[in-house]
């Protein structure tokens, strides 16, 4: 049994070292150490002072009003795993008491503490015996407890209390300083990597500055759009590939109040699982072999903008958790990371599977499908809009001669029937494909015809009954004003004086047209590949 003098001078040397743990980390306060291992050293060195079975940091998360544990040192390492993996309610247990209160407590035995939450211990395997928790206050209120259980030998003193709460003191500045510190690098990275995205978005957006297509199956995609652009609610694009889904969204993002923030666009079915989570949602120094820095997600390149998540339904199911978690509280944690992130960012997703299929088949997850199709717009195969492929060619066959330095091209009567005839399984792409083609193989022509065009486009052709034209020619000409009007309508982004002058007439004469063949005004998006 150690004599009175030994335990004088074990309790002396103890105070030493908790003095010196004190004045460790107030000196780390005037440092940029580094946060994650300035605690994850804290609580292993307050578990070896007090004498304690576990010790850990636990943090509020405001949103959710719930607690939850970054940082854990307990006896058993499988217990730290369960720990981390927890949440509880912030009203619960003794830690919710110091967090509801602001005052610390000492229960030398929780049997006998009403307050006592049981159900983390039934979770976990711990034994809880007793418990010493101090408060992490700041300016800005209570952001959590630092606690330990179990006093290895004897009980738990209104000393080591005082200890812990001193500890907690410095603890919580240290967190304050490090998430100001946290945000202000996370602001100036989101302003360059904005103007980055908007220097990068600046061609793509004059790309896509028009609309092509007058027939009733994109009229409805229209409307849609133009009811989304206002809204800040959730988009799910439906269609085939190539059939023009990521110009519906850019169309929703820079025609509406978030066009000043960044554009993000991923395709989810081109990442691994784990390369996917970390491009999504970033991750921590260290995280994993090969994290030499920390890297922010494009959720955070694209905070206060719009992320398009192209092939959602390939998304594997453990990130389609994450997903849920951004989309119903904004909140998310990067791979490595202990710190909860908020972003304020617009989903539109797009996919050419079938989701409520994939939910009956256990591969999508039913609540994230009805999150991702609050407003779902269909948008149509080129196939079911023949209608729009005379001007579709024209309007990228123009393109292509700005963008090669080009004579702008025609196509002949006979080829475009072809076109028109042809099925074009991969849609709005594919034809800009076949164009691109053409246009190679003219060489200096400037008219195309079935011979510039791959056999597979005009043999498919050739198979079917050849198209005639019906109506009367009144009708015929009727019918080409209109699309030629409706045309120069959109290549002025609905501007009537500015068309009316383009096509040499007033613009008192350009309204009667309008009103005639029942055209609005409103500006467009393109209606071009994905």
């Amino acid at each position: 049994m150690p004599t009175a003098e030994a335990r004088t001078n074990r309790t002396a040397d103890v105070s030493s070292q908790q003095l010196q743990l004190l004045y460790d980390v107030s000196r780390s306060l005037h440092s940029l150490i580094d946060l994650n291992e300035l605690l994850a050293w804290v609580v292993e060195k307050s578990k070896e002072l007090l004498d304690a079975d576990g010790s850990s940091v636990i943090l509020l998360d405001e949103t959710g009003r719930e607690l939850y544990f970054p940082y854990v040192s307990p006896e058993h390492s499988e217990i730290a795993d369960r720990l981390k993996q927890l949440r509880m309610p912030a009203d619960k247990g003794i830690a919710g008491a110091v967090v509801q209160t602001g005052q610390s407590l000492l229960v030398a035995d929780v049997t006998r503490d009403p307050r006592f939450f049981s159900g983390m211990d039934e979770q976990t395997g711990a034994a809880t015996r007793a418990i010493i928790c101090a408060p992490l206050r700041t300016n800005h209120g209570i952001i959590g407890v630092i606690e330990c259980i179990n006093k290895r030998h004897g009980d738990f003193s209104e000393a080591e209390l005082t200890f812990l709460e001193a500890l907690a003191g410095s603890i919580a500045v240290a967190i304050e300083n490090a998430r100001l510190y946290q945000t202000l690098k996370l602001s100036e990275a989101r302003l360059r990597d904005e103007v980055l995205t908007l220097e990068r978005e600046r061609p793509a957006r004059t790309r896509f500055s028009e609309i092509i297509g007058n027939s009733p199956a994109m009229d409805k995609v229209f409307r849609l759009v133009e009811s989304a652009v206002g809204s800040p609610i959730t988009v799910l694009l439906q269609g085939e590939t190539g059939s023009g889904k990521e110009v519906i969204a850019r169309a929703v993002h820079f025609e509406g109040p978030r066009k000043g923030k960044a554009f993000v666009a991923v395709n989810c079915g081109a990442f691994t699982e784990t390369l996917l989570e970390s491009e999504l949602f970033g991750y921590r120094k260290g995280a994993f072999t090969g994290a030499n820095a920390d890297k922010r997600g494009l959720f955070e390149a694209a905070d206060g903008g719009t992320i398009f998540l192209d092939e959602v339904g390939d998304m594997p199911s453990t990130l389609q958790v994450k997903l849920l978690r951004v989309l119903e509280r904004g909140e998310f944690m990067p791979v490595g990371d202990t710190q909860i992130r908020k972003v304020d960012t617009r989903v539109i997703s797009a996919t050419n599977k079938n989701l409520q299929t994939e939910v009956r088949t256990g591969r999508f997850r039913e609540d994230l499908y009805y999150r991702l199709s609050a407003f779902p717009i269909v948008v149509p195969p080129l196939r079911d809009r023949r209608e729009d492929i005379a001007l579709l060619v024209a309007h990228l066959l123009k393109r292509l001669a700005d963008k090669w330095e080009r004579h702008e091209m025609t196509v002949e009567p006979d080829a475009l029937e072809c076109l028109i005839r042809y099925a074009w399984p991969g849609n709005v792409r594919e034809l800009e494909h076949e164009l691109e083609r053409a246009v190679t193989l003219a060489g200096d022509a400037t008219v195309l015809g079935c011979d510039h065009f791959s056999e597979r486009v005009v043999s498919a052709s050739a198979g079917g009954a050849r198209v005639r034209p019906t109506g009367s020619l009144k009708q015929a000409r009727s019918a080409f004003e209109k699309d030629y009007v409706a045309h120069a309508l959109r290549t002025h982004n609905g501007n009537v004086s500015q068309a009316a002058r383009a096509l040499g007439i007033s613009r008192v004469m350009l309204q009667k047209k309008m009103k005639s063949f029942g055209l609005r005004t409103a500006a467009r998006a393109s209606a071009l590949p994905d």
